[in-house]
């Protein structure tokens, strides 16, 4: 059951009616002024905390605002009904703003510095409640700037529901909807603020399926055949194939059916599988070992397997280019202070952590730019990117040391902590997408390193084939 609101937020027109504003130095400013009204929308969408593809709230909200501001909106695109384009202006140059909004389930948390459950089914601990109200007002705030100087070229903003495992975006790359997009920009919550060259690992995941017979499992063992057995055979063949793959590839999986009784033999059980590496071909290599993992578990255990494919994204493909303007950008916003109450909150988090007190100097500076990335998890970004050129950059929207997917970020990301974070992300998405509708050489100089680092072979073709979109993934 969801929470009730605790915040209202103002969305009539008069909130983001076009001022008397010409330069970049004012656009910001206005940002700063609205930044309680967006602090407002993500408030309510962290109590929202939708999961993937069941994110309606969440997306209406952030349609509501884009619509109040002056876009048009497709709604439900690419067969997805919590997806949507919002769009501004006409012409070239077509710059796109990513923006996500799904929660991760059983990670409810309230806004405490202690681990104390909010009762609710998920909860943001990636922060993308902050990741779609900053790119929403990234996008409004560009909006104005074309409106306020007459200036032609077209602005976007992607609403891309379940990022998390989900792939959104795949369905929408699948769909073209990025074809004629010149230059795509995203960003990410996180414990720091940086805007160096990123990386994202490809990324494989399916549900395997196993079907037996079920019986008494004391009264008459001998006629069922355990779905379950199945799946531990195949955990344990994968397990044991580990030390036979890249070093750097990840295997994760987790059995969402066992069965409901010790005394039944289960007749179906799930197990539910990712896989990742830095190449897509060794994500796919390894996948299909993993499938004759599965073909195996049900041979030598009497029963059925099949597997449905719930996700699969490329690699990120990084653009130099893009990337040191984002930096440069980054810089001349900079980090965020803390007030005291802030420091109170972010210590007795950092102790959670098993550190002594937080360094707040990691939310306040910006880290050196780097020109190479090692990458840990994975996003569907990474369609995106080898679609058009496409640049991201982070915020420290968590206390410092905080890592993703935990409950210290799901309690900072509804704080004032998260919002100072996010406003970070909006000003610095704001610059970089001004400085491309200014600089049409500077998005030439993007396409041409991107259609170099791709290649000239290349042909996309998504990892998660030709499937609709997995709306009930989360069920």
């Amino acid at each position: 059951m969801k929470k009730p609101l605790i915040l209202l937020v103002a969305l009539s027109t008069s909130v983001f009616s076009l001022q008397a504003q010409k330069s970049e130095k004012e656009i910001i400013k206005n940002l700063d002024q609205k930044s309680e009204v967006y602090g407002n929308i993500a408030q309510n969408i962290w109590e929202f905390a939708e999961m993937g593809y069941q994110e309606n709230e969440s997306s209406g909200l952030l349609q509501k605002t884009l619509q109040d501001a002056g876009f048009s909106i497709k709604k439900g695109v690419a067969g997805i009904p919590t997806a949507f384009i919002a769009e501004y202006g006409s012409g070239s140059p077509v710059i796109a703003i990513m923006g996500e909004f799904d929660a991760l389930p059983g990670l409810s948390q309230k806004a405490v510095p202690e681990k104390e459950s909010a009762g609710m089914a998920a909860g943001h601990a990636c922060g993308h409640h902050l990741f779609g109200t900053a790119s929403a007002a990234a996008a409004i705030a560009t909006k104005d700037w074309l409106a306020a100087n007459k200036e032609q070229g077209t602005i976007r903003f992607y609403g891309t529901p379940a990022e998390e495992g989900g792939s959104g975006k795949v369905y929408m790359v699948r769909e073209g909807l990025f074809n004629d997009v010149d230059i795509a920009l995203h960003w990410h919550p996180g414990a720091q603020n940086a805007a160096s060259a990123g990386a994202a690992l490809a990324n494989k995941s399916a549900k395997f399926r196993f079907h037996g017979v079920s019986a008494h499992a004391a009264g008459s063992p001998e006629k069922g055949r355990s779905a379950l057995d199945a799946v531990e055979a195949m955990d344990i063949m994968v397990n044991m194939m580990r030390e036979h793959i890249p070093q750097e590839a990840r295997i994760h999986y987790v059995i969402t059916n066992g069965g409901k009784a010790p005394n039944v033999v289960p007749d179906f059980a799930e197990v539910y599988y990712y896989v990742r590496h830095n190449n897509r071909d060794v994500v796919i290599d390894i996948f299909d070992r993993l499938v004759k993992a599965a073909e195996g578990g049900a041979l030598g255990t009497g029963t059925t397997m099949d597997y449905e494919m719930i996700g699969g994204t490329h690699e990120l493909l990084p653009n130099l280019t893009l990337q040191k303007l984002m930096h440069d950008n980054l810089s001349d916003v900079g980090g965020i202070e803390y007030t005291a109450e802030e420091k109170e909150f972010a210590d007795k988090i950092a102790k959670t952590l098993g550190m002594e007190k937080a360094d707040l100097d990691v939310a306040k500076n910006v880290q050196p730019y780097k020109t190479e990335a090692r990458a840990y998890g994975s996003t569907d970004v990474g369609d995106v990117s080898f679609t058009v050129p496409t640049v991201g950059l982070g915020t420290a929207t968590w206390v410092p040391g905080t890592p993703a997917h935990s409950w210290q970020a799901v309690a900072a990301g509804g704080t004032s902590i998260g919002k100072k974070g996010m406003m970070v992300a909006a000003k610095t998405l704001t610059m970089t997408a001004i400085d491309l509708f200014k600089d049409k050489k500077l998005v030439a100089a993007a396409k041409e390193e991107f259609l170099e680092k791709r290649g000239p072979d290349f042909k996309y073709i998504p990892l998660l084939g030709d499937r609709a979109p997995a709306l009930d993934y989360r069920n």
